[in-house]
């Protein structure tokens, strides 16, 4: 009887769950042998996919407070400010190695299987699948670390690599898979382990292609050459991701296992961060009053466009870039990007379905917007007297990250439950699809190879366009579609929405204030942030910066990791530096003098490794760090983020 047996990736032997592998001589052994017959790929493949899903426990650590700090969609305060836990890392990285090597196994029984005999009409297919998915998961790794070992995923000795040979490997493994892809079909059973498209080949295709132009992109700063005839031969036949019910995406479930949803969480308050909301508000020209109609409450909040807002300077950081720095908003915009209030329910809007009121056993917390701003005693700094409450029902308003010093101890607001917008409750309660590649993608991607000049089956503002449509269609605000992408309006780092308005924004714009000091209204020159580590902050409203601030707005909430990819190889969208009211202990380089100057060393590159990596695995550890060519340190740029 024909027997195989499973080679252990020798990746996973790097986890903490494998440390008794010992030395890397150990781990190709074979401990597990079953008749051909009983092994199937699928079983391989569904448990990585799963497995990626991340449960709650390791997505509270990377999905979370990792990748939504880091690409600032969430106001965390963890990768964004210097910190990193070794904890989460190893949690997140055990994890991984898991998922690696399960479709590692996937790949070697396919081909085992081939090579037997022993196969279905479709075996061929799926092993190509396996590949696919193998190069998403390796992606995922080697964006968040730097080298990983490549040979290890085929189950050899862990030799790390450089990053830009993973790249080579995994743009090769894309276009190998899917030219190898037929048109054979599998068996209800089969379709049924497939959690993301039931193994309809012909999407498994696409969402090879769309990655192969993700990565393709990746490199566009460091390989030009090569990235362009990579991400024109992907693109050349438009099989790639072109709409909606093509995406790759996972459905959900309540629970605590790995469908349970990445957010899920209740003590994460996933509020509106001030990266997202400088992007939203006045963006596309769409009024507030038209898209909360038929609210009274809101409606009577709805403040003037050239209205500012509350200055408390000694309850909110003034030492930020923050373009809003200082300022309380009492209501709601005049102008915000329609997504807006469909992705982060308005405070106190108890009434609306999607109002999260997590964590579930403190309804008194969630449940209140109201919360006093204290004011530091004239004759006694150490001591505050109440200076005012502040009802943020019905306000929009986003809080720096950072430190804030006595300011964060005077002002009750910005970390109550429920005083800023939160995520809506559907990215909660498990019951979406997360979204691993979606269509507003693809198009965002072609749209940014048009203005390099390559050759695309679109132009440019097609596919811009085309990118905001599928981001409308699936917020269900297609109704603002027409008017959002004819409009001129700024946003409040200068960046309009319509393809053909590259005109720069005025220096200064003219705005009226309350001073919460004295009760008076006064006037102030509102200036747009400079983005320095874009083209040294000479633009914001180029066509580069329009694709960019649309493809991170159309990516929130579900790709924090693609987006922070794009801000480290980009410096886009403007990301403003975390809060400085006193030393940031993982970000020495900010400082007292440059807080308001945007700067690479402000904002993290990768995560450091796992510390067992180094205890137990020394030459691995030596040589991964040799060939990231710098300090192990959330500082060290990846080779596809030089500059």
């Amino acid at each position: 009887m024909k027997k195989i047996y499973f080679k252990i990736g020798a990746f996973v032997c790097l986890s903490t769950l494998f440390t008794a592998c010992g030395n890397f001589d150990e781990i190709n052994k074979n401990p597990t042998a079953a008749d051909i017959d009983q092994v199937q790929i699928e079983y391989f493949i569904n448990s990585s996919i799963i497995g990626a899903q991340q449960n709650p426990d390791i997505a509270e650590r990377a999905f979370v407070l990792y990748w939504k700090d880091a690409g600032h969609m969430d106001r965390i305060g963890s990768l964004s400010t210097g910190y990193t836990d070794n904890g989460w890392t190893t949690n997140y990285f055990n994890g991984a190695s898991k998922w690696l090597g399960d479709v590692n196994t996937a790949i070697q029984v396919g081909e085992m299987k081939i090579q037997s005999g022993n196969i279905d009409e479709y075996s061929n297919n799926l092993l190509q699948v396996a590949r696919i998915w193998r190069v998403y998961m390796m992606s995922e790794l080697t964006d968040l670390f730097g080298p990983i070992p490549m040979n290890g995923f085929q189950g050899v000795n862990p030799d790390f690599n450089k990053v830009e040979e993973i790249y080579d490997f995994m743009l090769k493994e894309l276009k190998d898979a899917v030219s190898k892809m037929n048109d054979k079909t599998v068996i209800d059973r089969v379709k049924k382990t497939d959690p993301a498209y039931q193994y309809d080949f012909g999407k498994w295709k696409k969402y090879g292609n769309s990655m192969r132009m993700r990565l393709a992109m990746r490199i566009s700063n460091v390989d030009p050459a090569r990235a362009k005839t990579e991400f024109e031969d992907a693109v050349k036949g438009s099989d790639f991701i072109a709409s909606l019910s093509d995406n790759f995406k996972v459905q959900e479930k309540p629970g605590w296992d790995p469908l349970t949803g990445v957010m899920s969480r209740e003590w994460n308050a996933q509020r509106l961060s001030t990266t997202i909301n400088n992007l939203y508000i006045g963006l596309g020209g769409v009024s507030t009053e038209v898209q909360v109609k038929g609210d009274a409450k809101a409606l009577a909040k709805v403040k003037p466009e050239n209205w500012m807002g509350i200055k408390y300077e000694q309850q909110f950081t003034t030492k930020t870039n923050d373009p809003s720095a200082g300022y309380w908003f009492d209501g709601l915009h005049a102008k915000i990007d329609p997504r807006a209030y469909k992705t982060f329910i308005i405070p106190g809007q108890f009434d609306n379905p999607e109002y999260n009121k997590y964590p579930s056993w403190a309804p008194d917390q969630t449940g209140k917007t109201e919360r006093p701003l204290l004011k530091p005693r004239a004759n006694d700094p150490e001591k505050t007297d109440t200076l005012v409450k502040i009802d943020a029902a019905y306000c929009w308003n986003a809080a720096v990250a950072g430190s804030w010093d006595k300011k964060g101890t005077y002002n009750r607001v910005i970390g109550w439950p429920g005083c800023l917008p939160r995520l809506a409750n559907r990215f909660r309660n498990s019951s979406e699809s997360r979204i691993f590649f979606a269509s507003w993608e693809s198009y965002f991607l072609i749209a940014e190879a048009a203005v390099k000049g390559w050759n695309v089956p679109m132009s440019g503002k097609a596919a811009y366009e085309k990118g905001i449509e599928e981001s409308f269609t699936y917020w269900n605000v297609s109704e603002h579609y027409a008017a959002y992408i004819a409009s001129e309006n700024y946003n409040r780092v200068g960046t309009s929405v319509k393809w053909e308005h590259v005109a720069e924004p005025s220096a200064t714009v003219s705005m009226e204030y309350k001073d919460g000091e004295t009760g008076e209204t006064k006037t102030m020159d509102y200036k747009y942030p400079v983005n320095t580590i874009y083209k040294n902050g000479s633009v914001r409203n180029d066509l580069l910066t329009k694709i960019i601030t649309q493809k991170f707005l159309a990516q929130v909430p579900w790709l924090p990791l693609e987006a922070w990819s794009d801000h480290r190889r980009l410096g886009l969208p403007f990301f403003e530096n975390p809060a400085r009211e006193l030393p940031l202990e993982g970000m020495p380089a900010l400082t007292e003098s440059n807080y308001m100057t945007n700067s690479w060393d402000f904002f993290p590159q990768r995560v450091p490794y796992p510390t067992f990596l180094k205890n137990n695995v020394p030459e691995g550890y030596n040589q991964a760090v040799s060939l990231l060519g710098g300090k192990d340190d959330i500082h060290t740029v990846l080779w596809w983020a030089k500059h």
